[in-house]
């Protein structure tokens, strides 16, 4: 299996920390952003990854991560979204690297307090289609922010990007595994009414073809790129408990 990292955007909801540098830059309590995804890829087996960015700050990437060998990257690849296309849109810049293998696909300001092995291995197990990390968040203030899972039993009936009435107190997180079909669907997508072509729409077409599973990931999940209060959060939480502890 092969990862992918998207680590582009604007980051304009933490400004005005992001106008000198790109969010996954910024530190998260002693190291840079970028490198907790980094870590819970390769700590979970997947040491084959491509990164995916944009914008003027693309270059500090190179100096930062180099060949990913210290890091503990076999192999590392780059892409540059030239324009701001949103998530399925950098995605799809990595399909001459992830065509051929399953991929599994890890926003870079996604923080996870334990491992994601077992989500990695059930989706090895899994016969075909997709496959989310879901975050269990009893807020429902918290959820109207976020992309909600509605479930039926252990099925996935659809996802709602920032509901009024969450139908569910299960978030998801920014973390997606893929079979090869992810690269026939991004070219149908339509841009949403931001203009971006959304990774929700990505996921809601592996529910409606029925191939959709989903984990509930245990322990802390934080969203650091939500807003200044989330970036500090996550902060706060891996200052005291650490990251992506087996």
């Amino acid at each position: 299996m092969k990862g992918v990292i998207l680590a582009g955007g604007k980051g304009t909801r933490l400004s005005p920390l992001t106008r000198i540098t790109n969010k996954h830059l910024l530190p998260i309590y002693d190291r840079p952003m970028v490198t907790y995804a980094i870590e819970a890829l390769v700590a979970a087996g997947v040491s084959e990854i491509m990164l995916v960015t944009g914008g003027t700050h693309a270059g500090e990437f190179f100096r930062l991560l180099g060949n990913g060998h210290h890091h503990g990257i076999d192999r590392l690849f780059y892409a540059y979204q030239e324009e701001e296309g949103g998530i399925a849109d950098a995605l799809g810049l990595a399909e001459r690297f992830g065509r051929g293998d399953r991929i599994v696909v890890m926003l870079a300001d996604n923080v996870f307090e334990r491992s994601i092995r077992l989500p990695i291995e059930n989706f090895e197990r899994q016969e075909r289609g997709g496959r989310i990390v879901l975050a269990r968040l009893p807020e429902p203030e918290h959820l109207r922010h976020l992309g909600v899972a509605e479930l039926d039993g252990d099925r996935v009936i659809r996802i709602v990007e920032k509901p009024e009435q969450p139908p569910s107190e299960y978030a998801v997180t920014g973390v997606y595994f893929y079979d090869e079909a992810v690269w026939d669907v991004i070219p149908t997508l339509k841009p949403s009414g931001r203009g971006e072509l959304e990774i929700t729409d990505v996921n809601n077409w592996f529910i409606d073809q029925g191939t959709m599973e989903y984990d509930v990931v245990e322990g802390f999940w934080g969203d650091a790129g939500e807003s200044i209060d989330a970036y500090y959060a996550v902060n706060d939480f891996v200052r005291t408990n650490g990251a992506n502890k087996q």
